[in-house]
């Protein structure tokens, strides 16, 4: 008798009945053996809080906080709706951050790179900070918050509702290329109905639906940052344990992107060292065998090798430039470091199953020499391309220094490059017909625009100050911007990539050290058209400064110069 069982394990001696395993081993499809309140699979999971059973004897714990929720809401309605007028369901547009004002960030240092805030500077931030805004507690004071109403007793922790997941990459998907991701946005829809199993890897999946909180701000949905931002970092090393790598490297590059928007610079980088170090052992930058992409599967995976590589390089050279440090993603004249990978296409030209799996040699040393390919057209190739010219703008510039003795050799190395620059912007649509493109290709334009603007302001601005063939080109340069910048929309800033505040800030400083020699000479020139330049600056940048804390201290110092 001492021997004999429980009456719960007595019931599981043999097979247990269908449907009365817990909820966790029926969503893992492991054995479980019935035992309550926890079962074992739970216990040595160390899970057994999160261990229930939908038996239909008794209300599950997300059942009773789905009633606590709608009677919530039934309070919040009556709240807010005055006496004898009926509620209304109010939409709100995610993108809409009129209420914020960049005014009360902090005063930065001297230089961009120092002014940055740090995860523990709160001089540097609104008034209402975003990562006070990350830890805030729900709304629903003494209820669930807004994570526990995107989960149900058929998902995991790590995976929101179908519903949800839909919600939440709908808000992200005008936002893709702004975060440096090329999806086909419309099977990704379509996954997150498929069993767990066959969805992309949750480290990838709720490191976009951190990206669709982000973009919210400020309206609660933003609360969400911190649950889904711990939700892919723990993820993310059952990624490489899986070998789901390209979703790893694309998970990082995103987390690395929303650490840099918002100021925290040492988290930044270190996801993108590790999306560039993971993508250069697998060997992404390489060229890949035709033989392996000729059926239709094949050409959608190698699709998702080139966006991957080619979002680690633009993360890894125009982030570099701005954090004044060496790039990690290597292209050396050695076949071992060469980059060989093909320039990106457009999703559709992927789904049609045609990938280009002929060799083209080095392909960013070859742009960069003046060649044209034929294949570099599509918007994610020319984002690629500007973000080149960007990095070996400023790698040259990284050779002056005060009292240099300029060898004809550079003076050539400047000139090719200028030359490249100029034919890589005669590529781009011109900016007074940017109204005629489609919102995504507008946002993609101006960008690249801007980086290819701003490398030719890397290439000058040393020179500026005797020479006035270099004043002049920094000023063309600040002018062109200007015209841009009057060409978008007040909630059309935060459809843009990060990256172009600080590029807004290092062409405003050339426009700031031209007013600076004009007041210093003699006789007194007029120099209100270059304030006003600068006021256009100053509120471009404003407008992003809004989105992405990362250019308020950029901006406090030139509101600083303008007062």
């Amino acid at each position: 008798m001492a021997n004999k069982p429980t009456a719960d394990r007595a019931g599981t001696a043999a097979t247990l009945q269908r449907g009365k395993a817990c909820l966790r081993c029926r969503k893992r499809k492991m054995k479980c053996d019935g035992v309550k309140p926890a079962c074992q699979q739970c216990v040595r999971a160390k899970k057994g809080d999160a261990c229930e059973y939908d038996d239909g004897k008794g209300k599950t714990r997300t059942q009773l906080l789905k009633e606590t929720i709608a009677k919530l809401e039934d309070r919040v309605r009556e709240l807010e709706t005055p006496s004898g007028v009926p509620a209304s369901v109010m939409l709100f547009d995610p993108h809409d951050f009129s209420g914020s004002s960049p005014d009360s960030f902090g005063s930065p240092d001297s230089t961009y790179l120092s002014a940055f805030p740090t995860a523990s500077d709160s001089s540097a931030s609104p008034s209402t900070s975003w990562s006070q805004l990350q830890g805030a507690a729900s709304p629903l004071m003494g209820g669930p918050s807004l994570h526990d109403m995107f989960f149900d007793e058929r998902h995991s922790p790590f995976q929101p509702t179908n519903d949800a997941s839909v919600m939440l990459l709908d808000i992200f998907a005008p936002h893709a290329r702004q975060c440096g991701l090329e999806i086909d946005m419309e099977s990704l829809r379509q996954s997150v109905a498929l069993p767990i199993t066959e969805q992309r890897h949750s480290a990838f999946l709720n490191a976009i639906y951190l990206w669709a909180c982000f973009v919210s701000r400020p309206e609660p949905l933003s609360q969400n940052e911190d649950h889904y931002l711990r939700l892919s970092l723990e993820a993310l090393p059952d990624a490489l344990q899986t070998g789901s790598y390209i979703d790893a490297i694309r998970a990082s590059c995103l987390l690395s992107m929303y650490y840099l928007s918002n100021g925290r610079l040492a988290e930044g980088t270190y996801h993108a060292s590790a999306a560039a170090a993971l993508a250069d052992q697998l060997r992404l930058g390489k060229m890949s065998d035709a033989e392996d992409v000729k059926c239709m599967k094949a050409g959608a995976y190698e699709a998702e090798r080139i966006f991957a590589f080619w979002q680690v390089f633009n993360l890894d050279r125009c982030w570099s430039v701005v954090l004044q440090k060496q790039p990690v993603v290597n292209d050396g004249p050695a076949p071992r470091s060469m980059i060989t990978a093909p320039w990106p296409q457009e999703i559709a030209e992927y789904k049609m199953g045609h990938v280009s799996g002929s060799s083209q040699g080095p392909t960013i040393q070859t742009f960069l020499s003046g060649s044209i390919s034929a294949n570099g057209f599509s918007s994610a190739a020319l984002r690629v391309k500007a973000s080149a010219l960007l990095s070996q703008a400023h790698r040259l510039a990284d050779k002056c220094y005060p009292g240099m003795k300029v060898s004809a050799q550079f003076i050539e190395e400047i000139n090719n490059l200028e030359h490249v620059i100029a034919l890589f912007s005669s590529t781009l649509m011109p900016i007074d017909q940017l109204d005629t493109l489609l919102l995504e290709e507008k946002y993609s334009t101006i960008v690249a625009h801007t980086l290819a603007q701003t490398a030719v302001v890397f290439l000058h601005r040393f020179f500026a100050a005797e020479n006035q063939a270099s004043t002049e080109k920094c000023a063309q340069a600040a002018r062109f911007c200007v015209s841009m910048i009057k060409r978008i929309g007040e909630k059309e800033f935060g459809f843009l990539d990060p990256v172009i505040g600080p590029c807004w800030s290092w062409v405003a400083d050339s426009v700031v050290s031209r007013l600076d020699r004009l007041e210093m000479s003699w006789p007194l020139s007029d120099t209100s058209d270059v304030v006003a330049e600068l006021a256009i600056f100053a509120y471009a940048m404003s407008k992003i400064s809004m989105h992405f804390p990362v250019v308020a201290p950029a901006l406090s110092r030139l509101q600083k110069r303008l007062a």
